[in-house]
């Protein structure tokens, strides 16, 4: 197999971590942030729906939708693990998005939270590595946003 197929067709696992500085204790970032279907009102062009009867913990299912207009990507995920106030998992399941994904709450003071946001995507390298930029953009934008509803 050459390099190019390679890269274009075999599936990897690819890392992307944004972390940033919310002005909140980690008790009212964790009560907004597992508001699944609030992260709508920060996530740029993402609109998510809890779709099983679990609305928190292990086993709840997800689904967001991001796009604009009648172009969007459906992300399918289950919660796999859940430790209020400080973290939670997913796996996504779905049949365009797969990986993991992790939300890290970490108090660095009494009125003060580090949110790590991090995600394993599998996809051919050049594909992600094509799309990085515009997902590391998006990601962070929604991240400050949701920061700056603790103001």
């Amino acid at each position: 197999m050459s390099t190019m197929h390679w890269l274009l067709v075999k599936m990897t696992s690819n890392h992307i971590a944004i972390s940033i500085i919310i002005n909140a204790p980690v008790q009212r970032v964790w009560d907004e942030l597992s508001a699944w279907e609030r992260q709508g009102d920060w996530m740029l062009a993402t609109k998510i729906w809890v779709t099983s009867e679990i609305r928190e913990g292990v086993g709840t299912e997800i689904e967001a939708l991001t796009g604009f207009g009648k172009l969007g990507i459906l992300d399918v995920m289950r919660v796999t693990s859940w430790d209020p106030p400080y973290s939670a998992d997913v796996i996504h399941t779905g049949s365009i998005i797969k990986g993991t994904g992790r939300f890290e709450l970490v108090a660095t003071s009494a009125t003060t939270t580090r949110f790590n946001w991090s995600e394993e995507i599998i996809a051919p390298r050049l594909i992600f590595l094509a799309l990085l930029p515009g997902l590391y953009s998006g990601v962070r934008i929604s991240l400050f946003r949701f920061a700056r509803t603790f103001r």
